[in-house]
């Protein structure tokens, strides 16, 4: 109980005397809200991205691809995809065809319209059953393309970015024209994508196999059926995943270089604040010598003088974490965002705040372990002759 009541002692000295080193504590305030509002803020990017991708997950759809490659890269041959129509488990529809379809990626060339710049991203092929695999699917104009033609439908977010996806317009492929036919929207995704049919594109770059296979389960607890029939298939090559394990796979590198940026910005910012933090503590620790060797004098002992300065520092931290998360949140929230080709809205979360809340406790902590200790190791005689 004495560590306690001399603990609350001097931490009381120390904070009723902030408000006359006002100038200390806005440093630490201003350092602590940039290192956090640069860290959430950028944060944002990987969660957003993360909900993005993730918009249109369902627990029924699977994704099959070739063993040892990653999604949208593998070569599912024709007999494989004869024996994947029959699979177990495999929902149909009305008119009893299995709802499984086929795809076959290739590059395509976008031009932004903000800045001109050239982005590549995939044109996806697919099979007739895309409808029944994705009802969050509708077309806002246009119609949908026919099987045999060379003809394109993309998703309303590459008319918003991109030039050159307007209803009528064509687009160069392999030699011919290919003629946008229709816009859609995908349920809360926003993301740029352009359909083709499949068939037509393989033949238009002379592709024999497909990328991959979606299918859609008769119910979720299908799976583990449908992946043991896979497995014991000696005809099939292939991996199964959930759809939301397949697209996680496939964006793995897109999140791992933002969340690199993230924690790589956040940390320099934090190290910046820190170390503010640490000549700000010292000089308020140095400012109330006499305080601090008067406790010591009546028989305080250096613990709770230690850990009295540790809480203050993190006290002073606190507000900062606060008004930086605030802040990204106003400025950044729903941003929109497209590193790497790839576009999506900011999204600052409670869980993100709390990481920041967390950062700036951190920085309070370490910044203030060293004036804590100084604090704790004054001399008494000389602190006493203090002015």
């Amino acid at each position: 109980m004495k560590f306690f009541r001399e603990l609350l002692a001097v931490l009381r000295v120390n904070l009723s005397s902030v408000p006359q080193r006002i100038g200390s504590a806005l440093t630490i305030l201003v350092g602590v809200t940039c290192a956090v509002g640069a860290l959430v803020s950028m944060l944002a990017m990987g969660t957003g991205a993360r909900e993005q991708q993730v918009a249109n997950v369902r627990p029924d759809r699977v994704i099959l691809t070739t063993k040892g490659t990653r999604p949208g890269q593998g070569n599912i041959t024709k007999e494989e995809a004869a024996v994947i129509l029959g699979l177990p488990g495999v929902r149909r529809n009305a008119a009893g065809v299995p709802i499984v379809v086929f795809q076959s990626m290739v590059p395509i060339e976008g031009r932004r319209r903000a800045t001109g710049n050239r982005i590549y991203f995939p044109l996806v092929g697919v099979t007739a059953a895309l409808r029944d695999y994705a009802p969050e699917l509708h077309f806002t104009a246009g119609r949908p393309f026919q099987s045999g033609l060379s003809e394109l439908v993309a998703s309303n977010a590459c008319t918003r970015q991109f030039v050159g996806f307007e209803l009528g317009d064509k687009r160069l492929l392999r030699g011919g024209d290919w003629t946008v036919v229709g816009h859609f929207d995908q349920g809360l995704a926003q993301d740029c994508i352009v359909y083709a049919d499949a068939a037509t594109l393989m033949s238009a770059f002379t592709r024999t196999t497909y990328s991959s296979a979606a299918l859609m389960l008769r119910s979720p607890a299908d799976f583990d059926m449908l992946r043991a029939a896979v497995t014991s298939d000696p005809r099939l090559r292939l991996e199964v995943r959930g759809e939301k394990e397949a697209i996680e796979e496939a964006f793995k590198p897109l999140n791992a270089i933002l969340n690199f940026v993230s924690y790589f910005v956040g940390t320099i910012m934090a190290i910046g604040a820190t170390l503010g933090a640490v000549n700000s503590l010292y000089a308020m620790v140095d400012a109330r010598q006499r305080e601090i060797a008067t406790l010591r004098a009546i028989g305080f002992k250096s613990g709770p003088v230690i850990l009295a300065v540790l809480i203050e520092s993190m006290l002073l931290a606190l507000p900062g974490a606060l008004l930086g998360s605030v802040l990204a949140w106003l400025l950044f929230n729903g941003l929109a965002a497209s590193p790497l080709g790839y576009s999506f809205e900011l999204s600052v979360t409670v869980s993100l705040a709390l990481l920041g809340i967390e950062w700036a406790l951190a920085m309070g902590l370490l910044g203030g372990l060293l004036p804590a200790l100084r604090a704790a190791r004054l001399p008494v005689v000389t602190a006493l002759r203090a002015i």
